[in-house]
């Protein structure tokens, strides 16, 4: 009599854990890209705080990239550069954010270095797209790349301002 009761209950703790196990599975498992944009995109648009958002762009803006490179594929230009418009805009923004807090970014650069990373990463691949466009569409897209650079270099202004005592001083002779 002990005994059934104990493989019973044997038995219920193992149908738990094989429950819980293929739930953890099913949890973990990679889901398709455009469900991981929706995703990251609510992740990113729930975020309040600008460091947590920075860093949320950035896992969101390589599925964006991503999206703009398959409507490419698909023929699609002008989804494509509209997609890469809003990710230069979401940038943009994001940059702007985390200026507003005032942090002094090169004692804490949370936030600003990823963000910065992630624009020079996607820059290039951004440049790959380009090279795959007939000449005539180009121009458009070159003009969300430049404005890209354009914010990157703030945010490499803002990691690392320039001391301007530090490039008139000569050395000892």
């Amino acid at each position: 009599m002990y005994q059934s009761t104990y493989h019973s209950a044997i038995a219920c703790a193992m149908v738990r854990i094989c429950s819980a196990v293929l739930a953890a599975m099913m949890l973990l498992a990679p889901l398709p890209a455009q469900d991981r944009l929706s995703v990251e995109q609510t992740r990113y648009d729930q975020e309040t705080d600008p460091v947590r958002k920075a860093r949320a762009l950035v896992k969101l803006s390589e599925d964006q990239i991503d999206e703009a490179r398959k409507q490419l594929k698909a023929g699609d230009d002008v989804g494509s550069l509209h997609s890469l418009e809003r990710y230069r805009d979401e940038i943009q923004h994001m940059t702007e954010a985390l200026k507003a807090t005032g942090v002094d970014a090169e004692r804490k650069p949370g936030g600003f270095k990823e963000l910065q990373i992630s624009v020079r990463e996607n820059v290039r691949r951004i440049d790959d797209l380009i090279l795959t466009l007939p000449v005539d569409k180009r121009p458009f897209f070159r003009d969300v790349r430049t404005d890209l650079v354009k914010t990157q270099n703030e945010l490499i202004d803002a990691l690392f301002p320039r001391q301007p005592n530090q490039n008139s001083r000569k050395p000892n002779s």
